[in-house]
């Protein structure tokens, strides 16, 4: 392990990266890399449309928003909840195997939740089925950054580029997510969001798991050493150098795969809220105004921001720690969103998203950076599905109180609940940065204290 880890500081630090080379072409030209990596933006489409289609679907119906926001609540907890579960099922037993059970269950649980909404159900069955939908939705962003992190071998910038160019296909997809839904939604009947949304998500399910060619291979969890007994002689251990995710305090986390969720966990938890309730509220501005249908396009203006810092990110060698970058996109991310309750209207709020949106994909890429490297190897795709779980309960949480204070108080109100979100997500960060360093930190603080 100590090998592998200074290969990637070599790589990681080499003085001649291949610039002259696109490095994204390069990444996508190795065996089967396309075909996941598509297979995993179409199935992730979902992303960016499930949660915004329930509230449209339930809206659109009964004219609450509060309604709307806890059904999307209760699907984003079902998968917070159930996505840690099913990662450490996929790392060993093998993607394959999970992806197709949660397609299926999935497809069935959707239309059921969607069928029940255009009957007019009860609100209590709603807010069930929309929990069972939610969980069994596939974590197919996890799925795929485990099967670069398998294809690069070790190779901190490619894994890098490849973490980038992933982030950066999670902010096209809420480019075209957000306005397609909204636009379905609106214009055509109001299932037909949800319905597109929960298609895409199981075509692209089906498509990733029948791609046998590139799943990593199943990591048992390792035996553990019998215990010792008054018979047993044990000769004393050799000292070795802590991982980091050993390195967890005398307060003691055991089930936690890396330390750095100590931090990032809670931190993403209050930025998923901000995500919604930035949502709800764009959603709500827009309708206050007289136009629903452009919240969807500036919902994609906000994520198309967030693509271009993500290819620019990227595509540049860093040697700052990835804490470091971590807490300060963080920050920049937070400082835009906090002048979105001041906006005189929908023209300016695009404007402003685009510019707020540059520095979100840099903080998610760089989240899962941290633990990808902190995580050991049988635990890689459970450490991320943490990280996408935390976010999904924030996303929840967000639902929730955006949803009321709109239909209390108006969208200007939710705008700065998602700021006051972003700002406690960010001293989080501040007050637990030790909790992010890697090994490859470490490494580069030796190199340069060594040159």
């Amino acid at each position: 392990m100590t090998q592998v880890r200074a290969r990637r500081g070599d790589r990681e630090h080499d003085p001649h990266p291949a610039a002259k080379r696109n490095r994204y072409l390069e990444l996508l030209r190795a065996p089967g890399a396309l075909a996941f990596s598509s297979a995993g933006f179409v199935g992730r489409m979902s992303m960016s449309m499930y949660g915004l289609g329930t509230v449209l679907l339930i809206a659109l119906l009964t004219g609450h928003y509060g309604e709307a926001g806890t059904v999307a609540a209760a699907g984003a907890v079902g998968y917070a909840v159930l996505s840690p579960v099913i990662a450490t099922r996929a790392d060993r037993l093998g993607q394959r195997r999970v992806l197709f059970v949660q397609a299926a269950v999935f497809a069935l649980s959707s239309v059921v939740f969607i069928s029940f909404a255009e009957l007019g159900a009860p609100f209590w069955t709603l807010l069930v089925t929309g929990l069972l939908a939610g969980a069994s939705m596939p974590s197919i962003g996890t799925m795929v950054r485990t099967r670069w992190s398998t294809l690069v071998d070790g190779d901190a910038q490619r894994l890098h580029t490849a973490f980038a160019l992933e982030s950066v296909n999670d902010e096209f997809i809420f480019v075209i997510g957000p306005a397609l839904v909204t636009l379905l939604a609106t214009q055509l009947f109001p299932a037909s969001g949800i319905g597109t949304a929960s298609l895409l998500c199981i075509v692209g399910t089906l498509l990733l798991a029948a791609q046998r060619r590139t799943e990593p291979t199943p990591k048992p969890k390792p035996k553990q050493k019998p215990k010792q007994t008054r018979d047993t002689v044990a000769a004393p251990a050799p000292a070795r150098r802590l991982r980091p995710w050993q390195r967890l305090g005398p307060v003691g986390w055991p089930s936690l795969p890396a330390a750095g969720l100590v931090t990032l966990a809670p931190a993403f938890l209050l930025f998923g809220a901000m995500f919604s309730a930035i949502d709800l509220s764009t959603v709500a501005f827009a309708t206050d105004l007289g136009h629903r249908p452009v919240a969807g396009l500036i919902l994609g203006t906000y994520a198309f921001g967030s693509a271009v810092g993500g290819l620019w990110y990227g595509s540049r060698h860093w040697t700052a720690p990835l804490g470091r970058r971590f807490t300060t996109t963080a920050a920049l991310t937070v400082a835009g969103v906090s002048a979105f309750w001041a906006v005189p209207g929908l023209l300016v709020l695009d404007a402003v998203g685009f510019i707020a949106g540059l520095a979100i994909s840099p903080t998610l890429m760089t989240g899962y950076a941290i633990l990808e490297r902190q995580a050991p190897p049988h635990r890689t795709t459970e450490a991320m599905a943490w990280l996408s779980s935390t976010i999904s309960v924030g996303v929840a949480v967000g639902s929730a109180f955006s949803g009321h204070i709109i239909d209390a108080v108006g969208a200007r109100w939710s705008f700065a609940f998602a700021a006051c979100c972003g700002a406690a997500g960010v001293l989080i960060c501040v007050a637990g940065r030790r909790r992010l360093r890697t090994d490859d930190d470490q490494q580069q603080a030796e190199l340069s204290a060594a040159t």
